[in-house]
């Protein structure tokens, strides 16, 4: 047997109606839609407005629109070595860059040939995702330039005691022009066959010249196993004519040691001048990198951090958006219209919000036109 259904509460059981009390109105059914429909509205247009306001605060320990966005839009830094080294030299600012959430590599450079050697580094280069940041050391110099040509990744250059040779240039010829080097009467030239038959040269640097021209102000033991274990370079590679030079078209960076013996400080700093690099210059021998591994870590840092991370800025002015009176977001880049813009952390924020602000307002009208009246 069914069981009677429990009196609302805003009836009390046994009550009539008052004496000389107007009839009641029957009841009306109940019609749940519109109401449901109204509060639906409303919660939807709430939901709504605090979307757009929370697209338009930023988040909690979110980076400034001008900060870094992140160690993803960081250059990868790719470190080139130059002749009678190897890529070991650059261990003491591998972990410096990389300590600073740097992505970097440091490719064998084959110290064949310039030519050759420009465009092994440029291969390897085209295996790089984003930008890039490039630095040679010494005959890298030369590498890097030629590297470089043509690579729209490559965003800076940044040259540590290097040759830096214009188009039509010859390597051996540029080394003289200045004076104090001392590399050439402490080199060694050793022959060796090639599988056709023939015979080539590799120069190295002779064992008991290798700290005062190469190594200075190392400690002798580590320049003792730095002299054994020397990669030689080609002796063509000296006599190769330099093609078009990156840096004509690619910011620079030069370090000039004043105290090497390997490449003449002047013409470090004719190269650099003629270059328009950002140049600095320390007190140290032909290995800045080991002697002075922060200076060299701070200069390519330096050459990093001024790479833009975001897009350049769009000649485009300010829109307006005609909804809310709001001016489209600007960040970094430049402002944004009502779509946001490329340079934006989070493209279209006032767009969408000026749409999310608009339609919780035409949620509400539509509710409150169609709520339901007692009848």
């Amino acid at each position: 047997m069914a069981m009677p259904s429990a009196p609302g509460p805003w009836i009390r059981p046994g009550s009539g109606p008052r004496k000389g009390a107007r009839p009641a109105r029957p009841a009306c059914p109940a019609r749940p839609g519109p109401r449901i429909r109204s509060r639906r509205g409303y919660a939807l247009a709430a939901a709504l407005t605090a979307t757009a306001l929370a697209g338009t605060a930023p988040a909690a320990g979110a980076l400034p629109a001008t900060a870094h966005r992140g160690s993803t839009d960081k250059p990868t830094i790719v470190l080139v070595h130059g002749a009678f080294a190897d890529a070991s030299s650059w261990r003491e600012v591998v972990p410096r860059l990389q300590n600073d959430g740097y992505r970097v590599m440091a490719p064998a450079n084959p110290l064949r040939g310039l030519h050759g050697d420009a465009a092994y580094i440029a291969s390897v280069l085209r295996s790089v995702k984003g930008p890039i940041v490039l630095v040679g050391h010494s005959y890298a110099g030369a590498v890097i330039s030629g590297a470089a040509v043509g690579n729209p990744q490559v965003k800076a250059l940044v040259y540590i005691n290097a040759l830096m040779p214009d188009k039509g240039e010859v390597l051996s010829v540029l080394s003289a022009k200045f004076p104090g080097s001392e590399l050439t009467p402490a080199l060694k030239s050793v022959p060796f066959t090639l599988p056709d038959g023939s015979t080539a040269t590799d120069l190295y640097i002779k064992a008991d010249r290798f700290r005062p021209v190469f190594a200075a102000s190392l400690p002798a033991a580590t320049t003792a196993v730095l002299a054994a274990s020397q990669r030689p370079i080609a002796a063509p590679a000296f006599a190769d004519t330099a093609g078009p030079a990156a840096w004509r078209t690619i910011p620079s960076w030069a370090m000039v040691s004043t105290a090497d013996k390997t490449i003449s400080p002047e013409l470090e700093r004719f190269e650099a001048e003629r270059a328009h690099s950002h140049t600095v210059e320390i007190d140290a021998p032909h290995l800045a990198m080991l002697t002075h591994p922060k200076a060299v870590t701070d200069l390519i840092l330096a050459a990093a951090r001024l790479q833009p991370s975001l897009r350049p800025a769009t000649k485009d002015p300010a829109r307006t958006l005609a909804a809310t009176g709001s001016t489209g977001a600007t960040g970094p880049g430049g402002p944004a219209g009502p779509t946001g813009s490329a340079d934006s952390p989070r493209p279209g924020t006032a767009g969408l919000a000026g749409a999310a602000l608009m339609a919780g307002a035409a949620l509400v009208a539509a509710t409150r036109k169609h709520r339901p009246t007692a009848g």
